[in-house]
């Protein structure tokens, strides 16, 4: 069976049909502050992120140090073979 082509709709006619957005009904000033609120909230965003890396970042770094002061630790993760030492 050999395939139809079908005529396609013209471009412009498909734009021209749009409904109206509500960044179209919305008073531009009104569009524009509500752009400047979610940069600013994506801003915080990622200041809440950086903050949040730092303290897993510091306690990390805490509980090494923590480590690296216990004995048995780091006996029991050198890499030598301390019983041939009796």
């Amino acid at each position: 069976m050999a395939k139809k082509n079908r005529p396609a709709a013209p471009p412009g006619a498909a734009s021209q049909d749009k409904p109206a957005t509500l960044k179209d009904l919305l008073n531009p000033d009104v569009v524009s502050k509500l752009k400047a609120q979610a940069d600013q909230m994506k801003a915080e965003a990622e200041i809440q992120r950086e903050e949040a890396r730092k303290q897993a970042e510091a306690a990390r770094k805490a509980e090494q140090k923590r480590l690296d002061n216990n004995f048995e630790y780091l006996l029991n993760n050198s890499g030598m073979d301390w019983k041939k030492y009796n």
